[in-house]
């Protein structure tokens, strides 16, 4: 391994050509007040593996390759739409389970009362 620093961030833009800006968050603990202090910064690094807004990506120090161009794309951790979709198949779990043991989701249970009370109100 170099001695190249090495920052995690998360891309916010990808409009330019083979280039992305990354903003890296820094926490730290203010050094008077104690309080836990989070700063943003945004980089501009050069892209040849395709990141898309959204995704965990580490970026790499290298030399300039343009006027504000100083940092490199390494790898993508995560992509942006991969937690959507890990939420989406444990919902589906969920279903398929419920529907294995014929119990029936609660969503589906509640607007059933409703319909009664409504029906109790139009006798009277």
């Amino acid at each position: 391994m170099n001695r190249r620093r090495r920052l995690t961030g998360v891309v916010v833009s990808d409009k330019m050509q083979k280039t992305v800006v990354v903003k890296v968050r820094r926490t730290f603990r203010h050094p008077l007040y104690k309080k836990v202090v989070h700063r943003d910064k945004k980089y501009k690094a050069h892209d040849e593996l395709g990141a898309r807004v959204g995704d965990v990506v580490v970026i790499v120090e290298s030399r300039p390759i343009s006027k504000t161009k100083r940092w490199v794309v390494q790898q993508i951790l995560k992509r942006a739409g991969e937690a959507a979709r890990e939420q989406d198949m444990v919902v589906e779990e969920e279903v398929a389970a419920l529907e294995g043991t014929g119990a029936e989701p609660e969503a589906e249970a509640q607007p059933e009362a409703a319909t009664e009370v409504d029906a109790e109100a139009g006798e009277a």
